[in-house]
């Protein structure tokens, strides 16, 4: 009878050595597994900002070329109106010149 007790004691301890081996190496296995998803939470999100951060950079790039082509045509557009504006002056500024030049012919001789 003492040897069948020794064998049963011997035989659940077995048994709960196995048990908690399992156990052990399901533990294991699981936070292997939660590693692994939050490394592929952490790239995911960190393509997604990339992307994110792409795409702003672009359209920022894409408003600046927009002003830029604004303020090119706004100075192309105020240097035709101020040619145009200069280029009808020009005769009376030519005559104006013309006149004072005489003027100043004339004081001298």
């Amino acid at each position: 009878m003492k040897t069948e007790v020794l064998k049963n004691i011997k035989t659940t301890e077995e048994e709960y050595q196995s048990r908690i081996s399992t156990v052990m190496a399901e533990r294991k296995r699981s936070i292997s597994d939660a590693e692994l998803e939050a490394d592929n939470l952490v790239m995911k999100a960190t393509a997604g900002a990339e992307d994110y951060k792409k795409l702003k950079l672009a359209e920022a790039r894409e408003n600046a070329e927009k002003r830029r082509r604004e303020i090119i045509t706004e100075g192309e557009r105020k240097a035709a109106d101020l040619k145009g504006r200069g280029s009808q002056n020009l005769p009376k500024a030519v005559e104006l010149l013309v006149s004072r030049f005489k003027e100043k012919l004339n004081v001298k001789a």
